[in-house]
């Protein structure tokens, strides 16, 4: 039982790690897109807010799957599904095919981010020990991988789709290989759905919604903000402003790494409020800093900070709901692209409108009214973290954290 355990979570962070490095390529090389298919920058957000909405949709649509067919056979066919629309992002000649690769992409994310988080709660669950954080700092170091990976592409002036097509070749069938050790939480369609999967459910919800929300608000503007900040209001070169994205991303690394042990020792809700109080530090030292340097030192803060908040979201959502976790969790994960949608507009147009420093005090505010809801990711049942841990076969031998 515990080799299949220990198999399960090292085939699931893999997931996590390959999807980390597929949706880097796609993101940084957004330029690159444009340029191919000559996409009018007023003709962009269009297409850009057309993979978070169908990626919405694909988490709802998962909700329903679920009850008839396991996670992890959406899981096993929705990442070869996003991999292969990876590339076909690279190899179109028009913007049909752009379009027609944007949306398998946004459905096939969808689908994928719902399912490996589901398969994550419930290996959680079964360990009785927070593990959430470690499958996350797999998705954050497939993302500096495949940022890296974006980088070298650019920098040597590769098509696209020579920059996908090696990455498409080696993560596919490892991922696809690695789903015969999938571990499920249990049978489709066998949650206790009955009165926890209608309206009071969501209720009980919101707040980890909101909290999801305000984190890829947080999230979304570090990733699209954090060059033109440093360049445009700090004054930094075009080469340094390059460096917030990935010292963030090393930061959401860092804290994930050790995540899971501030979990154990303090629970869930003391790492959600320092992580909150952290973020928020962050963006205020973003906000008023002097020049680069000190904008680097916040950009740092906010890396360690959000990074505890998503994965801490979800697991909060498994225990809340043990026995429809699957629902809760695919419901939840909708939230992800809200925050994804809001984010980047919002400090732009408060940006253009007032100013970019003052912008960063919006999501400023947001992630610390985190602090208010901060007891819902109090343990319940399952008492991950509290010192009250459940004696499982599962933690032999679990003197380490690695996968």
């Amino acid at each position: 039982m515990t080799d299949v355990l220990r198999r399960g979570r090292a085939s699931l962070a893999f997931s996590f790690f390959a999807q980390g490095a597929t949706f880097a390529l796609l993101v940084t090389r957004i330029p690159a897109i444009q340029d191919r298919y000559g996409v009018s920058d007023g003709l962009l957000p269009v297409f850009l807010a057309a993979v978070p909405i169908l990626a919405g949709v694909g988490s709802v649509t998962t909700e329903q799957l679920v009850k008839r067919i396991r996670p992890s056979v959406l899981l096993r066919w929705s990442q070869p599904v996003v991999l292969l629309a990876l590339l076909g992002v690279g190899a179109g000649d028009n913007m049909a095919e752009l379009a027609v690769a944007l949306g398998a992409f946004g459905l096939g994310v969808g689908a994928l981010d719902a399912s490996m988080n589901m398969l994550g709660v419930s290996l959680q669950r079964t360990y009785g020990r927070s593990i959430m954080l470690s499958f996350h700092a797999a998705y954050s170091l497939g993302g500096i991988m495949g940022a890296s990976l974006a980088w070298a592409g650019a920098h040597w002036h590769l098509a696209l789709w020579v920059s996908y097509l090696p990455v498409v070749a080696v993560l596919l069938p490892a991922a696809f290989v690695g789903s015969r050790w999938y571990v499920d939480g249990g049978a489709p369609g066998g949650e206790a759905e009955g009165a926890e999967a209608g309206p009071l459910v969501f209720k009980l919800l919101l707040p980890l919604c909101l909290v999801m929300t305000f984190a890829y608000i947080g999230d979304s503007t570090v990733s699209n903000w954090s060059a033109k900040y440093l360049k445009d209001v700090l004054g930094s070169s075009e080469q340094v402003a390059t460096v917030p994205y990935n010292v963030y991303m090393v930061m959401c690394l860092v804290g994930r790494g050790i995540g899971d042990l501030g979990v154990r020792r303090f629970g869930a809700v003391a790492v959600v409020r320092l992580g909150a109080v952290v973020a928020a530090l962050g963006f205020a030292v973003v906000a008023v800093a002097p020049g680069a340097g000190v904008g680097m030192l916040g950009f740092t803060l906010l890396g360690l900070g959000l990074c505890v908040l998503v994965p801490q979201t979800f697991a909060a959502a498994g225990r809340l709901f043990p026995g429809a976790s699957d629902t809760a969790i695919a419901r939840l994960n909708v939230f992800n692209y809200v925050g994804f949608l809001i984010g980047s507009p919002l400090v732009g147009a408060l940006g253009d409108a007032w100013s970019y420093r003052g912008a960063m005090l919006v999501p400023m505010v947001l992630v610390l009214v985190t602090l208010v809801y901060a007891r819902s990711f109090a343990p319940h049942e399952d008492r991950y973290g509290d010192g009250h841990e459940r004696a499982r076969t599962a933690d032999v031998g679990r003197g380490s954290n690695g996968l």
